[in-house]
């Protein structure tokens, strides 16, 4: 199963190159960088491991995928994505989402089904992922 979270999720995995490119993208309008990880992509799961700080001072691309580089190496078999975040006026939000690692076999999601009073039927969604423990990685 391929996780299709973020901007360009329905795309091939972008290259380095394309990375560099969307990065620069990204600085160029005075946006924030930031680089996350997780072993569980869940929609729901917000909340992903930062690795280092936001990148506020950051102008050149190349100091980005500098940090792409090391989180992939470090977290080699979780997903990391790149955010960019537009701390103007008005907006204060992410602009900008998207995959830059996926592990090499993505476990998916299972829907559950539930019965509850009055033959109401809920559904969840669980990540095949948290069936596994969590890796332990250095914070």
């Amino acid at each position: 199963m391929r996780l299709t979270q973020g901007q360009f999720s329905f795309l091939p995995d972008l290259t380095d190159g394309e990375i560099t490119m969307q990065v620069q993208y990204a600085l160029d309008q005075g946006w924030a960088v930031a680089v996350e990880f997780t072993r569980d992509p869940h929609p729901r799961n917000t909340y992903w491991t930062m690795w280092g700080n936001p990148m506020f001072d950051l102008r050149d691309a190349k100091g980005v995928m500098m940090e792409i580089d090391a989180c992939r190496k470090a977290n080699p078999d979780q997903y990391v994505k790149v955010l960019a975040f537009d701390s103007s006026e008005g907006f204060e939000t992410v602009r900008m989402s998207y995959l830059v690692n996926r592990p090499a076999d993505e476990p998916g999601f299972e829907l559950v089904r539930a019965e509850g009073p009055g033959r109401r039927v809920d559904y969840t969604v669980r990540s095949h992922a948290t069936a596994r423990p969590e890796a332990r990685h250095g914070a």
